[in-house]
């Protein structure tokens, strides 16, 4: 089964939450995470990261906390699963890193990189303000192509594999 890791499910749970707030207004870690029942320590963690990678602003002070730091229709969730777990990569064989004996005769390589890439696509084409929103549609078409290389980044997979929940596919 392929799914978010929890990691990258608060993500995008704490950006939507944000997203549904007026742009100046900030919310605390433990707000966020009182709100969804998620451990503290992890969510600020998290906050933490996508702060450093400029999708959080982080305000100091008694009414601090965070808010976004860009549109929301400007943040895909892929984007945001990149952010905090890297490079997703459905089986190994995409990569040129690739360990598998039997990539040279396996007959489904090619099926799964073509569904591999169409999870990219769709995740790409999929924002934090289409999330935010009650009534969002899974697009049948990416609102904004993108050369299937500019998605994939092959890289080496990362030890623990991103996975993607099955109801994305």
């Amino acid at each position: 089964m392929l799914k978010l890791t929890k990691k990258a499910d608060y993500s995008l749970i704490a950006l939507k939450h944000l997203a549904l707030r007026p742009a100046t207004a900030s919310a605390s870690a433990k707000d966020i995470a009182e709100a969804y029942g998620i451990p503290v320590p992890l969510l600020s963690k998290i906050l933490q990261q996508l702060a450093r990678a400029g999708f959080l602003k982080s305000e100091q002070g008694t009414n601090g906390g965070y808010r976004l730091a860009r549109d929301p229709q400007h943040v895909t969730a892929l984007e945001v699963i990149r952010a905090i777990e890297g490079p997703s990569i459905l089986a190994s064989c995409f990569t040129d890193h690739s360990e598998c004996d039997h990539s040279e005769r396996c007959s489904v390589r090619e099926p799964l990189r073509k569904v591999h890439e169409g999870i990219l696509r769709l995740l790409d084409s999929i924002t934090i303000s289409d999330i935010s929103r009650d009534d969002m549609d899974i697009p049948a078409e990416p609102c904004r192509p993108r050369p299937a290389a500019a998605l994939l980044q092959l890289e080496p997979p990362p030890a623990a594999v991103t996975a993607l929940p099955a109801e994305a596919i």
